[in-house]
């Protein structure tokens, strides 16, 4: 059976401030629900992605900012972050990790630029949210098998 995920919930405080960098980062708005004044849904979904985002109020009780470590991948790193600068958001520089297998938390084995050879899953670089919520690119250019 199948399985997708479909929908990461993020949990932030302010929707609007939230909205508008989504907006500005160039995810695609699917909607935007509101019922009363304790509720509302807001949906993205990122430039490729089947997976969408959701945001709002009264939709979990997660802290603002807490969600963290959401993969973006793309295949031209230093493509894609110049995209996301280029539309006014703070992207980290890109690095790879020390070990070369994937990164660490907190910054630990960080090297500057693009994985040795630009190997694939090897290179990331790091943005966030308003609230705190963190993303992070990764470069795939080759999957492993049965990807």
């Amino acid at each position: 059976m199948d399985m997708k995920l479909e929908v990461v919930v993020l949990p932030v405080s302010d929707v609007d401030a939230a909205k508008l960098f989504y907006e500005q980062a160039g995810f695609r708005l699917d909607i935007d629900y509101v019922a009363g004044d304790a509720f509302r849904v807001v949906q993205f979904t990122p430039p490729g992605s089947g997976c969408s985002v959701t945001l709002g109020k009264g939709i979990t009780s997660a802290a603002p900012g807490s969600a963290q470590g959401l993969h973006l991948v793309v295949t031209d790193i230093e493509a894609a972050r110049s995209e996301l600068v280029g539309r006014g958001v703070e992207v980290g520089e890109v690095f790879h990790d020390a070990g070369g297998v994937f990164h660490h938390a907190g910054g630990k084995g960080q090297v500057p630029g693009p994985a040795p050879d630009r190997a694939s899953y090897g290179s990331f670089a790091e943005f966030s949210d308003p609230d705190g919520n963190g993303w992070i690119l990764q470069e795939i250019t080759e999957r492993l098998p049965g990807r």
